[in-house]
């Protein structure tokens, strides 16, 4: 049962409606045809909505705010204007909490307000014995604001496409990479990088992490090997530029930088091979629903990760995993990182192409980006590295760069590569950078998970 006037639900239920109608096409979609300025009785409203209805019949999409705001212009009534104005602000800043009751609710609201104009015409086709008629008047206020959503009409979705916000993005730490991703990331893509043992993988994870919270994003960091406040340690030496071996040295220096990092950082430990997908997705739907809605997943790493699904090789079961993980960016509408290891032969290459993927090829078909990390015991030592485009789903692939890895900071620097520059087998002593992906402090966590393990 619903109320019999939108005035009754409230004015917080009506802005998020109108929230709901500027935001989320699939519900503009299903309710077009059963909406109407006529259900609100604020003026502003109104224009609104009469706004929204125009412009879904002509371009078959949501309205932006640019948009409104070029018809906001052509109000001559200043209070007006300045009403209309104060309610679109309300509608996009308006939370998402129980938005899925609100659109609900109105739905049904909308199909009974139709129900009662079919009942009311029905009266003079009742005089006139047009029982077919009345009939179908109520069959059609019985069928309105059903599901109408049938995927991407690209005849009709020409606006949708061509819009600069068609696909958001999170761009990466690395400039070269977003101009190939156009712009970093999508929601609902997976990101895998790959590389060998000790490499510089999980590194790139925290900066990859760490710029998404600088840039004011809220991240998820899962962990399977580490323990969650050592990889805080490193997200410290991220954002401080201090090698993880020394933050704990630099506590108020920690402690100064951390206020003015705008994005929320959530780092959770699971136990190697006993979390599953679902678990991830159970814990980052009890992080949403205390408050936290995230925008980038990064789980390390996903092989780690257990499935129920029992087959006859370990094939079968990591590329269940990886469907899975898939899936999940795709339902939950967010991007996800994740990190995988080369086979043997892959650890000797200088450039590690896709043939190199440990466990199951399946995993660069299922992925939407994947980025090797050739790391070899020079390279190390050198603070050097490469990266290689294995897939991109967004533009080129195949293509090199060089890098400059500081794996005691997470700070990768990504140029052009020359194969020459690598050529010299003696390595360079570097400065400030600790040996390998090792430092002091990752031997002594590996060096208690060890006494742990065996005692």
């Amino acid at each position: 049962m619903t109320l019999t006037s939108l005035n009754q639900y409230g004015t917080n239920f009506q802005i998020k409606v109108i929230s709901s109608l500027l935001t989320h096409k699939e519900f503009l979609t299903n309710i077009h045809d059963i909406i109407s300025e006529e259900y609100w009785d604020n003026q502003a409203h109104q224009w609104i909505i009469k706004e929204i209805i125009r412009y879904y019949d002509k371009y078959h999409t949501t309205p932006s705010m640019d948009i409104l705001k070029v018809e906001l212009q052509k109000i001559e009534n200043d209070v007006l204007k300045l009403s209309i104005r104060e309610q679109l602000k309300s509608a996009y800043e308006s939370s998402d909490d129980d938005l899925e009751y609100v659109q609900e609710e109105f739905s049904t609201f909308c199909k009974n307000q139709q129900l009662k104009k079919a009942l009311l015409n029905s009266v003079d086709l009742l005089k006139a014995g047009d029982f077919d008629g009345i009939k179908h008047l109520v069959e059609s206020a019985l069928k309105a604001g059903n599901d109408k959503n049938i995927g991407h009409e690209y005849n009709k979705d020409i606006e949708s496409r061509f819009r600069e916000d068609a696909r958001t993005t999170i761009s990466t730490p690395w400039e070269r990479i977003n101009d190939i991703l156009q712009g970093g990331l999508g929601n609902g893509d997976f990101g895998l990088i790959f590389g060998n043992p000790g490499g510089g993988k999980s590194w790139s994870l925290v900066a990859l992490g760490g710029y998404a919270v600088r840039m004011g994003y809220n991240v998820l960091h899962y962990t399977l090997e580490l323990g969650e406040e050592y990889v805080g340690r490193r997200y410290d030496a991220f954002f401080s530029k201090i090698p993880v071996d020394k933050v704990i040295k630099n506590r108020e220096k920690i402690e100064e930088i951390i206020p003015e990092i705008p994005g929320e950082l959530i780092i959770k430990e699971f136990p190697t091979g006993r979390a599953t997908i679902s678990t991830v997705e159970s814990h980052i739907r009890k992080v949403t629903d205390l408050g936290t809605k995230p925008d980038l997943i990064i789980i390390d790493y996903v092989d780690l990760l257990s499935t129920k699904k029992r087959t006859a090789d370990r094939k079968g079961e990591i590329d269940d995993i990886y469907t899975s993980t898939k899936g999940l960016a795709r339902e939950l509408d967010v991007p996800i990182w994740s990190v995988s290891q080369v086979n043997r032969a892959g650890a000797k290459d200088d450039v590690i192409e896709g043939d190199k993927a440990a466990g199951s090829y399946d995993k660069i078909m299922i992925t939407d980006f994947c980025l090797s990390l050739s790391r070899k015991a020079k390279d190390k030592v050198n603070g050097t590295g490469r990266f290689h485009i294995m897939k991109n789903r967004y533009g080129m692939d195949g293509l090199t760069f060089g890098v400059k890895a500081d794996t005691s900071t997470g700070h990768f620097e990504v140029h052009d590569y020359n194969a020459d520059d690598y050529e010299d087998d003696t390595p360079q002593q570097q400065q400030n950078q600790s040996y390998g992906d090792f430092d002091t402090f990752d031997k002594q966590v590996l060096k208690n998970k060890f006494f742990e393990l065996n005692s």
